[in-house]
């Protein structure tokens, strides 16, 4: 449709937008239902309304009458932003539809309280707030979970003797910050294309938010993993993007997958993301805010340097040629046994560890053994991290895994 309307199309676009709007007030109001307000409460809001209805509808005083009685009698006005995008919808306007969308969003209460307490940007904090549901494989506690009956054997191969190692520092090394770096944006962020190469077919299409001045890991190496991480704080939307390029044409990547954060929905059976094992990296990685906060609530991330051709839940794909029942699949869950001594380590590591004893960590690259993944960040006190190598493989303990897909 053209925007060169006719003026009776302009009336029923703009009668439609009101209509839905005094419906809403009117259903609220009969029923009781706890419906949130288009937009707080004001005089000015509701006399920019009834200016805009009696500028673009065709409809008789009484009519309008009883729309801006409604509205009032509900308590609930809808301001200069809603009247200009209710106006805008009648010309069939894009823009005025986006002000009525970012309108709603900006009043749902979930929207507001992210608004209120993550922060925009590079290694932004999320205020205490967590991807996904209590009940997500990232965010359950498992200090309890029975152990599998091939831990020992497993945890062997890996490397008994092998200390963790925080793969975050404040440092910068020799292709960039060391760790997987994110960006927090709004909705407001515009959308670009995104060419896939090697893994398009297990892809989400996208457009993606990329903003400018992207954060990518290991960003001064062609030959790293390139991840870059995009979280929309508006839309609770991650977008993540695995050997991603900015070239003259525009953006490429490896991979690419969407995660609706409001959402446990993982990837089909069988396809990666932008980690091989087809999770998420956001959620699993060691990230400063929550460290200076004195908790993680979530399993974290990690790599071992082979791994067999299977997985288990919540992991969807394997990265191996090794079919070896002794090697561990991704989606492997390991927990510190709550007979480590955590006291004598300083507070910041004791964090960590804490959070390894309740949460563990879940396989879900190729990589070094027992690399943990983290955000770079300036604030790290690199020493204090390094002392993580004190605790070896052995310290661990792989949780009973369940529904394994194998290649044999």
């Amino acid at each position: 449709m053209t925007k060169d309307l006719n003026i009776s199309n302009s009336w029923i676009l703009a009668l439609y937008a009101a209509v839905a709007v005094v419906a809403l007030v009117v259903w609220r109001t009969q029923s009781g239902a706890q419906v949130p307000p288009l937009v707080s409460s004001d005089q000015e809001g509701r006399l920019s309304l009834a200016a805009s209805m009696t500028k673009v509808m065709d409809a008789s005083e009484s009519t309008k009458s009883q729309a801006a009685t409604s509205l009032a009698d509900a308590g609930t006005s809808v301001d200069a932003i809603l009247a200009q995008a209710a106006a805008g919808l009648a010309q069939e306007d894009p823009s005025g539809r986006d002000l009525l969308l970012e309108s709603a969003r900006s009043n749902d209460p979930a929207v507001r309280q992210r608004q209120q307490r993550i922060q925009l940007g590079i290694g932004a904090s999320l205020g205490g707030l967590r991807p996904f549901d209590d009940q997500n494989a990232w965010n359950r506690v498992i200090e309890d979970a029975p152990v599998d009956p091939l831990s020992d054997t497993i945890l062997r191969k890996i490397g008994n003797g092998r200390g963790l190692h925080p793969d975050f520092a404040s440092a910068v090394g020799e292709f960039g910050s060391i760790g997987v770096p994110y960006v927090v944006i709004s909705s407001a962020q515009p959308l670009v294309p995104v060419e896939f190469i090697n893994f398009a077919d297990q892809s989400d299409p996208g457009p993606y938010p990329i903003p400018p001045g992207l954060p990518i890991e290991g960003h001064l190496s062609a030959d790293s993993d390139r991840h870059a991480l995009i979280l929309d704080r508006d839309n609770w939307k991650l977008y993540e993007l695995a050997r991603v390029f900015e070239g003259p044409t525009g953006w490429q990547a490896d991979c690419g997958a969407i995660w609706d954060l409001s959402s446990n929905e993982g990837r089909p059976d069988g396809w990666t993301s932008a980690d091989a094992a087809g999770l998420p990296i956001f959620p699993g990685l060691v990230r400063y805010d929550e460290v200076e906060a004195g908790e993680i609530r979530h399993a974290l991330r990690f790599t071992v340097a082979k791994t067999r051709r299977a997985y288990v839940p919540p992991a969807s794909h394997w990265a191996s040629r090794e079919d070896s029942p002794l090697l561990p699949p991704m989606g492997m869950r390991v927990r510190l046994k709550k007979s480590f001594d955590i006291t004598k380590f300083p507070r910041d590591v004791q964090v960590i560890l804490r959070c390894l004893q309740k949460y563990g960590m879940i396989l879900a690259d190729n990589g070094s053994n027992w690399f943990v993944t983290g955000t770079p960040d300036s604030r790290w006190d690199d020493d204090a991290m390094h002392l993580l190598h004190q605790v070896k493989g052995s310290d661990f303990e792989v949780i009973q895994m369940e529904g394994l897909v194998s290649d044999r």
